[in-house]
Formats: C-alpha cells, sequence, structure tokens
C-alpha cells in the first residue's frame, strides 16, 4: 500500500485516507465574468497531465482534513514531497529518463 506524508499531522498515512484534489499552482482568474467561453474552458478544464513529475493538490480526508501540495512522480507513483498551501513550489533535481522525454 501506498503511503502519503500529511505534512500537517506529520506523518505517513495509508493512501486510503487521502482524495486527489486535481493540479496545485493554478492561477485562478479574479474576474470570471470577464472570460470569453473559450477562456473559461481552458481554465476551468484543462490541465497539463505529463507523463513524469507533477505538482498536484491532496486533500487527507479521513485524517485531519486538510488541503495539501504534493510533487509526485506518475510514472513511478512515487511522492517525492509534500508541503503545505501557501509555501512555493519546490525545485526539484530530476534526473530520470521519463522527465526528459516528457520535458520535449
Amino acid at each position: 500500500m501506498l503511503l502519503i506524508h500529511c505534512p500537517h499531522c506529520n506523518e505517513e498515512r495509508p493512501e486510503l485516507e487521502f482524495s486527489h484534489a486535481g493540479e496545485a499552482h493554478i492561477v485562478r482568474s479574479t474576474q470570471l465574468t470577464e472570460l470569453s467561453d473559450e477562456e473559461f474552458a481552458h481554465f476551468f478544464f484543462y490541465r497539463e497531465n505529463r507523463k513524469g513529475v507533477t505538482f498536484e493538490r491532496w486533500r487527507h480526508t479521513h485524517g485531519c482534513a486538510r488541503f495539501f501540495n504534493a510533487a509526485r512522480d506518475t510514472v513511478s507513483d512515487k511522492f517525492l514531497i509534500t508541503y503545505k498551501i501557501g509555501e512555493p513550489k519546490p525545485k526539484l533535481k530530476i534526473s530520470t529518463n521519463q522527465n526528459k522525454k516528457a520535458a520535449s
């Protein structure tokens, strides 16, 4: 079973306690009513979904119920780091072949 570290509880818990909440670090418009239908659709529905390391938002649903961010490798399903919402996106040194392919 996959274990996920909750930065609020400061412990690793089984993946069954968590819920995926989409891509992290999305810039949200403050003027949604001024967006065209196409701009709104792109903002609301389209996400990167790339192979390799991705930054995601998670919720410790059956624990503290708080949201946090995580860097996860979608190829190996390994969590590289978890951190609290509001903290800056960490700079990671990535040297796997999958991430090099995904970047090209």
